[in-house]
């Protein structure tokens, strides 16, 4: 005797579910996902967009130079808070550096 294995559309409820919750929408979104997902792929494009974008520019304001100082006023900071500093800058660097090579690499697509 065999056994046929169906999952009556879990898999689909579960990720209908998952990108509800990325969007993070109300639990009434969840059919309509299932039933018209493009306009919530398009709101996830628009907002994986944004997020790129702050990347880009959070590295470009931490690493620009292009501007003379408007002040000469000093700011002293912790060791340890300028080490924070260089470790935020340091993941936004290498997820931003992990984008660029993700939209020049062809199999990503």
């Amino acid at each position: 005797m065999s056994v046929i294995e169906h999952d009556f559309g879990s898999e689909e409820r579960r990720a209908a579910r998952r990108l509800r919750t990325l969007l993070e929408l109300g639990a009434l979104h969840e059919a309509n996902i299932r039933s018209n997902p493009l306009p919530y792929l398009e709101r996830a494009s628009e907002r994986i967009f944004q997020l790129e974008k702050i990347l880009f520019e959070a590295v470009e304001a931490a690493t620009s130079q292009s501007s003379p100082p408007i002040s000469s006023e000093m700011i002293r900071v912790s060791k340890a808070e300028y080490d924070r500093y260089l470790a935020c800058l340091a993941i936004i660097e290498n997820g931003l550096a992990r984008l660029v090579s993700d939209a020049g690499d062809p199999q990503s697509a």
